[in-house]
């Protein structure tokens, strides 16, 4: 059965990208609505949280019309909200970029575990994945496997010693989110700051919500994995692909991936799962 917050949470932070602060309130909605972002200092108009509704996907994940209203980097909270269980939700915000928090999902998930979930009075659905889907850009992939039950894995390869290459798999059959993938933050590596500051990026990123590292190591241990970058690549992926609602049964595996390539293949999911439910009988 579909499920929503038991009861409003609310928070406040600043916005990784765009360095503003903004107040979020995620409160509970009617069944078959989803979950929706409402920009409160730009109207009453509904913002999907659907990946028809993806407009940008540099360095995070955007939703909304480029011109506006649109909310940027919404993949922490939305994984935490899909891990929960939660199928509707009303996000209320006065700007236009989720707070980053401690760079993680576990504040989002603590809120939400703060109030719980009630179940409503609709079925969830569901389906199963009865074809490989596979979406690349030179050796970075992501692709989607039929299975027996839902699994992401997540491979990250980079030079900086204190990264390198590392994987994390996980299952909500096996793990709970909340211990095992919420907690891995964002990450940098110290020589792009500059240039990605020159750009107009990460101009809310600190030591306190992100870990840096340079070619000695990391600037702000310690870590809360040992593979703690590539958890958070696979919490990433978790929030990207949940913009279909509903994941089908599958394995999912990506390698150097990127919010783009998650969002391509949710897009061919999408798609699939489309065609299937109009075909006839």
């Amino acid at each position: 059965m579909q499920h929503t917050l038991a009861a409003p949470v609310t928070a406040t932070g600043v916005g990784l990208h765009l360095g503003q602060i903004t107040h979020v309130t995620v409160l509970p909605a009617a069944t078959n609505v989803g979950r929706h972002f409402v920009r409160t200092d730009a109207g009453a108009e509904l913002i999907p949280a659907d990946v028809s509704a993806v407009s940008q996907t540099r360095l995070s994940t955007q939703l909304g019309s480029p011109e506006g209203p649109y909310v940027r980097t919404v993949e922490h909270l939305l994984a935490a909200l899909w891990a929960a269980g939660v199928d509707n939700a009303r996000i209320e915000i006065d700007g236009s970029e989720v707070p980053l928090m401690d760079g993680s999902s576990l504040d989002w998930s603590r809120l939400v575990q703060s109030v719980g979930t009630v179940e409503q009075e609709s079925p969830r659905g569901g389906g199963i994945l009865s074809e490989p889907v596979i979406v690349r850009d030179g050796d970075a992939y992501v692709m989607a496997l039929p299975a027996s039950e839902l699994r992401f894995s997540y491979g990250i390869d980079f030079p900086m010693s204190a990264i390198g290459n590392q994987w994390h798999s996980w299952s909500p059959m096996a793990g709970d989110f909340v211990e095992l993938v919420a907690p891995a933050r964002t990450f940098a590596m110290a020589h792009q700051i500059d240039g990605l500051r020159s750009q107009g990026l990460i101009k809310g990123g600190s030591l306190e919500n992100a870990l840096v590292c340079d070619e000695e190591g990391w600037l702000n241990p310690p870590l809360r994995f040992a593979n703690e970058p590539a958890r958070h690549k696979l919490l990433d992926l978790v929030g990207d692909l949940s913009l279909l609602g509903v994941l089908p049964t599958m394995h999912v595996t990506a390698y150097r991936a990127s919010h783009s390539l998650h969002v391509q293949l949710a897009r061919h999911l999408a798609a699939i799962c489309l065609s299937e439910t109009s075909a006839p009988a």
